[in-house]
């Protein structure tokens, strides 16, 4: 349709206000605005009335899909969506025509749902009188693929009235599964004849139980071994339940015996590391002992380099039981944090006392060191609410994980320190009760 068209059509359905593109009123439907004038009035209302025709397009597309449909009812949904767009669409041209021309589509379908649930009834109730003459059949295969083809069918069959529906769905399935019920017992009863097989797995069943607390390791193995591989050659057509059961009796046997083998040797490779760890643990505290008597038996310097061989003995040690593995660790670091903690306090102090030429008492030398301290624990924790805000802030995405439990070892060590330092501090201040 040409543009000209097009215009004439947009200005019989609609109009232009205050800039504005309106619908005209039709049906109980009132006049509405469907959009805004763009770049001229003239192109705005042509836009509208191409929008119009592609929704046209759209039902009518719609209506041919129902016109080659064999299930009609399906659309229904469809047809009632674009009834409702019809209200809010926003294009202009004759709504009114399609909204009647949906609503006939609407009763059309009506008419052929009720007219298909007539035929489905039909159907349904024929496949329920073929269900229920064959359920008591013993003709096994040939019915067990006549009521599979029923099944298919009454699937296929599209819905009845809800009044009828559950009872025929009831009769239906009962006569099938009735059928069924009695082919299972039938083929159970006629396999459970099958005692040959079965005493052959019951045999091996008695002899795996009376091996599986034999305490003659290596050559019970190999027994069971062998009685695995005759289970596998026994063979037979028993049914599935009573092998799965007759397995789970022989297995649990096996089992048995291998848990306990299995145990054993845990058992001596327990026994073994426990020895290896007690052996570290002696060493680990004969190093967190020396590291605690650093400043008492050596001179500052010397207690720094003592304190950093050992350390480098401690990675040498070797694991200690997790039990006591924090806790001796927590020991020797703090001992050695004291060490450095005083090193770093007597180097502080030492440039203070160069940069000034004045002598002061043991007093004052006393005073100077705990304000030094409670300085450098002012700077720690500023330190320390940085790495938690950090942490706070950090998401639980597992790829920060690193980064995370990074974060959360520096906050312990910080901690550590800042209690070493306090620690450092009570000591100066009992020094100058005694003083005083």
């Amino acid at each position: 349709m040409e543009n000209n068209d097009l215009l004439d059509k947009a200005k019989q359905y609609g109009f232009i206000q205050d800039q504005q593109v309106w619908l005209k009123p039709f049906m109980n439907y009132p006049a509405r605005q469907v959009g805004d004038v763009k770049e001229s009035e003239d192109d705005s209302l042509v836009y509208f009335a191409k929008r119009y025709d592609m929704f046209q397009g759209k039902v009518n597309n719609l209506l041919e899909r129902i016109a080659t449909s064999d299930n009609k009812g399906s659309f229904m949904m469809k047809v009632l969506h674009m009834k409702e767009q019809v209200g809010n669409y926003d294009a202009l041209g004759d709504f009114e025509q399609i909204y009647h021309t949906l609503t006939k589509a609407e009763e059309e379908i009506n008419g052929t749902i009720l007219q298909n649930r007539g035929k489905n009834l039909s159907i349904k109730v024929g496949l329920v009188q073929e269900a229920e003459a064959l359920q008591n059949s013993i003709e096994w295969k040939e019915t067990t693929d006549k009521l599979k083809e029923l099944r298919a069918t009454w699937i296929k069959t599209g819905p009845v009235e809800k009044e009828v529906a559950e009872e025929l769905e009831e009769r239906f399935r009962n006569a099938i599964e009735g059928f069924f019920e009695r082919k299972r017992e039938f083929f159970e009863d006629k396999k459970q004849m099958q005692n040959r097989t079965y005493e052959k797995y019951k045999d091996l069943i008695s002899k795996s139980i009376a091996l599986q607390n034999s305490e003659d390791w290596e050559g019970t193995t190999a027994k069971l071994k062998q009685l695995q591989n005759q289970w596998k050659e026994v063979g037979g057509n028993l049914p599935r339940k009573v092998t799965s059961q007759l397995w789970t009796n022989f297995r649990k046997a096996h089992n048995h015996f291998f848990e306990r083998l299995k145990q054993k040797i845990t058992n001596e490779k327990t026994d073994s590391r426990e020895k290896f760890y007690e052996v570290n643990y002696a060493r680990k505290q004969e190093l967190a002992g020396e590291a605690e008597n650093l400043l008492q038996n050596h001179g500052l310097n010397d207690a720094v380099k003592r304190a950093k061989e050992l350390q480098a003995e401690w990675k040498k040690a070797g694991p200690v039981h997790p039990s006591v593995s924090d806790q001796v660790w927590e020991r020797f670091i703090k001992a050695c944090d004291k060490v450095f903690e005083m090193s770093s306090l007597e180097h502080y102090i030492r440039k203070r006392q160069q940069a000034s030429a004045e002598k002061i008492s043991e007093t004052e030398n006393l005073h100077a060191r705990i304000n030094a301290l409670k300085e450098f624990i002012k700077s720690d924790k500023a330190e320390l609410e940085v790495l938690e805000d950090n942490l706070d802030k950090l998401s639980g995405a597992p790829a920060n994980d690193a980064f995370k439990s990074m974060l959360q070892g520096k906050i312990r060590n910080f901690n550590r320190k800042i209690n070493t330092k306090q620690e450092l501090i009570e000591g100066f201040k009992n020094q100058l009760s005694v003083n005083s």
